[in-house]
This record gives structure tokens, C-alpha cells and sequence, in this order.
């Protein structure tokens, strides 16, 4: 399959990342990469269902990934994945006969080796400079999910319209399921077994980078997990701070201690962000030396500073967010021609290890197989958004009373700008459309 194809075959059929923010996948493509690279870190605890999807589809992931590195000319396929995925690497090696260009890459068990810069480093040794994206470097870099959706593209035809989601914790069957786009996490709830507790919060996506959510909030192309917790846990009440009130307690608390820059993920590779920097200049108000501010924008939003490294309960994170959101709406464009300095050796002490950050974060109980079950629910209703991806949110094309299928067209992107379309999830008939959602009732 020829290159121009290929992209076709994408955009149309509407594959964005199915794990991080949701970047449109057509758009990744460059003929400039020699390296593809299959991201399964499962970078999160709890979450399982990236090494499910493997293990169950090897064969279709590697015919697409394959398929794909023709098109672009790439020489190497790399499966990165963590060594304690025993059954996902089995599959892999069970089809790698057909596939030549494939190799295994064994990732650390550490957090975040699922950050596409971590996983580059570890499986190839490339270092993706400060501000750059992995095609600087000749890598481009998929999860699981989303080379499924293209190899069901490729051949079947098959826009996206459902999502693999593993929903654990406080409830009485962790379970990964496989539900159309637009259901509401209530019905998550409910595949899993309903909340084991009468007190609980829920967050969209995984412990350390997750949002909190409501039982009525649906399933995007990037929902990942669901975490039902206790009300007063640790990483729920971490979401429940004011800003107003992490700025004062900063500026009251951060003793220098450096642990935030010490353990940062991208400061250990080279990257210019230092948080304890940050925070020392945002607290003080001096403004003389620019560049925590700046350096703000190569922060990869991990929460390893705030969730894991400061003593003193500060947050780090939230405030560099903050601060990088402030200097994006007043037009300021990241640094893309600073150099990373060299990777010191005492990198490999300080890399934060999954089963210390899974016990620190209280959530050791709930790290449960959560066994995939690959039944497609059938919800009565979806609520499904025009804007599940990176770019300009899709326009609807169909009207309130509209009888649509599985698959249809019900959102179509602007054609020169970057964005995807959206397809309906199920057979039904159109209750509402406005400016964010579209709503379908069999």
C-alpha cells in the first residue's frame, strides 16, 4: 500500500490516539521515520488494557504496524513493552516469523515509560530534543489501540466507533470492556459490577494524569480507564485543591529541597524543566530570570513532582499546568532550538519504579487483573462528542430526527485543518445535535 493511501484510509475512517490527547493518526505519518515504534508501557497503574489488546490481536497489530512502516519506508518495527507482560510478549514472539522487520524492546518497570520521549530513549536510545516531537529523531510512535483501529481500517473498512476501557477499583468486578463511543461511564459502572462503596469519586483515565469525572460524562476515542475510589483518597483529594491555595501553600511550604527537578522524567534525559526552579520564581514574583517560566513548556505533565517526589504535599504540576496554559493563550510558542544537556548516570537511580509509585499512591488493593471481556455492549443511548481529538472539533452533518448506522458519517472534519471526522456508534435515530454533542437513541 502506497503512502497517499494509507493517509486516505486513516483520515477517513477517523483514528486518532486512542491513549494520550488524541492526536489525529494520519497526521503522524512521515516518510521521514526509519523507526516505528509500538507504545504498550501502560505507562499508568491499574491500567491494563493496551497488553489485553495485544495479547488478543498480535497478528492484526503487527500485519498493520507492518503495512504501515512499508508505506513510510521504515527499517524497524519495536514493540516496547514492559517484561512483566509475559503474555503479550508470547503473542508478539508467536507472530514475529511473518513479520521481519519486528523486534521486542523491554521497557523498565518505571513510570513514565509510556511518555513517548521515555520510550524512544529506552528502546533506541535516541534523544528527542527539548521541545521537538519524535520525527526529529526518525521514530514515530503508536499505542495499542489506535494500530488496531488501523488494521480494521485497512481491512474491514472500519470507522472507530467503540472503545476498549478498563474500569477498576472500588467496584466489584474490574473488568476491561468494550463499549460503543458516547456511553456514559453510569453504564461503565454497571458492566463492572456497580461501586463496592456508597462514598466514592470517579477520575477519567489513570491515577496520575487522570481527571475527575461525573457517572454522566461518555466515552471518547482516548478514554482509557475508569478509577472508582474512595471519596478521601489520596489522588482524589489531589484534584479537589484550589490553585489559590496550592500558590499560598507553596509560597509557605517548597523548602528547595530540589526532589520535584531531582526525579523529573524529562530533567533526567536532558530537558531544561526544572519544577523546583519554577516554583521558587513563581512564589517569589521575580521575574528577572525568564527561564523557569519558559522552561515551564517542556514539562510532559507526568506528576511525578507532585504526586510522588514533594515531601511537603506541593503542587508542582498543577501550577507549571497553570502557568504553561497562561503562556499558550498569549501566543507563546514553545522553544524548539534549546539542547538537552548529557544524560548523567545517575539517571538509572533515580527513575521511579511502578510497583513503589503503584504502593505510595495507596492503590497497591486495587491492581487486579481486570480480564478483558471483548463483548460489544449495546447501550440504549450514546451521547457522543464532536470533539474527541486534537485539532478542530468535527462539524455535525446529520439533524435531529435523522436515522443513522453504526459507522455512518455524523461529523465531518474541516478539510485543511488538522481534526477527524466522527461516525455513529450505534443504529439509531438522532434526539439532538448541538455544538458539542450528538445524541442517538436506538
Amino acid at each position: 500500500m502506497n503512502f497517499e493511501t494509507l493517509v486516505e484510509i486513516i483520515r477517513d475512517n477517523a483514528i486518532a490516539g486512542a491513549g494520550g490527547a488524541g492526536f489525529p493518526t494520519y497526521a503522524k505519518l512521515n516518510k521521514n521515520a526509519d523507526t516505528i515504534i509500538l507504545n504498550c508501557a501502560e505507562c499508568e497503574p491499574l491500567l491494563k488494557l493496551h497488553r489485553q489488546v495485544l495479547e488478543k490481536y498480535a497478528y492484526e497489530i503487527l500485519s498493520a504496524l507492518n503495512t504501515i512502516a512499508d508505506a513510510v519506508d521504515a527499517k524497524d518495527i519495536i514493540i516496547a513493552v514492559k517484561g512483566s507482560y509475559t503474555a503479550a510478549i508470547e503473542a508478539v514472539k508467536a507472530n514475529m516469523d511473518s513479520f521481519k522487520k519486528v523486534k521486542i524492546g523491554i521497557l523498565p518497570e518505571i513510570y513514565p515509560a509510556g511518555d513517548e520521549v521515555v520510550t524512544i530513549y529506552e528502546t533506541t536510545g535516541r534523544v528527542v530534543q527539548p521541545g521537538n516531537i519524535p520525527i526529529s529523531v526518525g521514530v514515530i510512535v503508536f499505542n495499542v489501540e489506535t494500530i488496531l483501529n488501523v488494521y480494521n481500517a485497512i481491512n474491514n473498512s472500519e470507522p472507530v466507533t467503540y472503545k476498549y476501557v478498563t474500569i477498576t477499583g472500588e467496584v466489584n468486578n474490574p473488568v476491561t470492556v468494550k463499549v460503543p463511543l458516547g456511553t456514559t461511564i453510569k453504564e461503565l459502572l454497571m458492566l463492572a459490577g456497580n461501586a463496592k462503596i456508597d462514598k466514592y469519586a470517579l477520575i477519567n483515565g489513570g491515577p496520575m494524569t487522570g481527571n475527575i469525572a461525573s457517572p454522566e460524562d461518555t466515552v471518547t476515542k482516548t478514554t482509557n480507564a475508569v478509577l472508582v475510589m474512595p471519596q478521601d483518597h489520596y489522588i482524589i483529594q489531589k484534584r479537589l485543591g484550589r490553585i489559590s491555595s496550592d500558590m499560598k501553600r507553596a509560597m509557605s511550604a517548597c523548602c528547595q529541597c530540589r526532589m520535584c527537578t531531582d526525579l523529573c522524567s524529562r530533567n533526567l534525559l536532558g530537558h531544561p524543566i526544572e519544577p523546583h526552579a519554577f516554583m521558587r520564581a513563581a512564589t517569589s514574583g521575580d521575574t528577572r530570570d525568564i527561564a523557569p517560566f519558559i522552561n515551564t513548556m517542556f514539562c510532559s505533565g507526568c506528576g511525578i513532582c507532585e504526586m510522588y517526589a514533594c515531601m511537603q504535599n506541593l503542587s508542582p504540576r498543577t501550577l507549571i499546568s497553570q502557568y504553561k496554559a497562561g503562556l499558550r493563550k498569549n501566543g507563546i510558542a514553545i522553544p524548539r532550538d534549546i539542547q538537552a544537556k548529557e544524560i548523567s548516570e545517575a539517571r538509572n537511580y533515580k527513575r521511579v519504579p511502578m510497583s513503589r509509585l503503584t504502593a505510595r499512591l495507596g492503590l497497591t488493593k486495587y491492581n487486579s487483573p481486570a480480564p478483558l471481556d471483548d463483548t460489544l455492549y449495546a447501550p440504549q443511548k450514546v451521547k457522543i462528542a464532536l470533539s474527541q481529538h486534537i485539532g478542530v472539533p468535527a462539524k455535525a452533518v446529520v439533524k435531529k430526527g435523522d436515522t443513522v448506522k453504526a459507522g455512518q458519517l455524523i461529523g465531518e472534519y474541516t478539510a485543511d485543518k488538522l481534526g477527524v471526522g466522527i461516525h455513529a456508534s450505534i443504529d439509531g435515530v438522532v434526539l439532538d445535535v448541538n455544538e458539542k454533542y450528538i445524541t442517538i437513541k436506538k
